[in-house]
């Protein structure tokens, strides 16, 4: 398949990687300069230029924010009749609702697909892909979507994998604060975090997200960047406005946003998400 891949981000690269790696052409587009050469070091083309996508089978879009899918479909005015659309980037349901419905206009068929599994599994072709929208649709850019992961088709209504994905973010906005909690908790029991973390994470009490962001929370502030912190101030928003939507209370989940956001506000915005922990230990303390 011709593959245009926009967003070549520490999640989207991986991810482009892997569907070359499954013998697709790929052709890359990435505002970053350093985004780019990172791609091109890699063996991907990529270019500033949106419109290198025009005549792409399928576009697979991982930008970051609702505001960037929206002015990257308003400038797309050139798309091709009969192109798929998928939607990878963490947007809500709203967003690529009300994408899907421009670009369906222009003869364009979307496929909502975000993804959870981070950057370890995004580079092992593993992620957990929640593809909503028609069968046919869904079919056609399966072979791009399996390259990338595991496919789960969660329905036909375009926003359901945005709804599915919503869910997810809570628990692992959630999942990462309680984390950071409990390791500041062993320090402040005089306790060596290391040694409780690898006591605590295989226990009941254990979490996919400690065990991946618990070592992380541990080699401080200057830690690889993975996800960073404004991802889940992002994230964490995101289900506070769809769970406003539907009335439903998320009390746990308003916590853990707070804390992203005093993260993101005392400087650590662009540092690895792990670090939200500084929020307890750091000078937000």
């Amino acid at each position: 398949m011709n593959v245009a891949f926009i967003g070549l981000g520490a999640i989207g690269l991986p991810m482009a990687l892997q569907i070359k790696k499954a013998g697709h052409a790929v052709i890359g587009v990435e505002l970053s300069e350093s985004g780019r050469s990172n791609a091109l070091a890699q063996g991907i083309e990529a270019t500033a230029d949106w419109r290198a996508a025009i005549d792409a089978e399928v576009v697979v879009v991982m930008v970051a924010t609702p505001a960037q899918l929206e002015a990257l479909v308003s400038q797309f005015n050139e798309a091709k009749p009969g192109q798929h659309w998928v939607i990878m980037s963490t947007v809500g349901p709203a967003a690529v609702r009300e994408q899907s419905v421009k670009l369906a206009s222009r003869g364009v068929q979307v496929v909502d697909a975000p993804v959870t599994g981070g950057v370890a599994r995004a580079q092992t072709g593993s992620l957990l892909i929640f593809a909503s929208g028609p069968d046919s649709a869904i079919d056609r850019v399966r072979p791009a979507l399996q390259a990338m992961g595991e496919v789960k088709s969660v329905g036909a209504n375009i926003g359901d994998g945005q709804a599915i994905k919503v869910v997810n973010q809570h628990l692992c906005s959630v999942h990462l604060v309680a984390a950071a909690e409990a390791l500041s908790l062993a320090r402040a029991l005089a306790l060596d975090p290391r040694h409780v973390l690898d006591l605590v994470q295989h226990g009941a009490g254990g979490s996919w997200m400690l065990s991946d962001r618990g070592p992380r929370m541990l080699e401080g502030t200057d830690t690889r960047v993975t996800s960073m912190v404004d991802i889940f101030v992002k994230d964490s928003g995101l289900v506070a406005e769809a769970a406003k939507e539907c009335n439903a209370a998320v009390p746990l989940l308003d916590i853990a946003h707070e804390r992203f956001y005093l993260a993101s506000q005392v400087g650590l915005g662009r540092k690895d998400d792990s670090r939200v922990i500084e929020t307890w230990e750091g000078p937000a303390a």
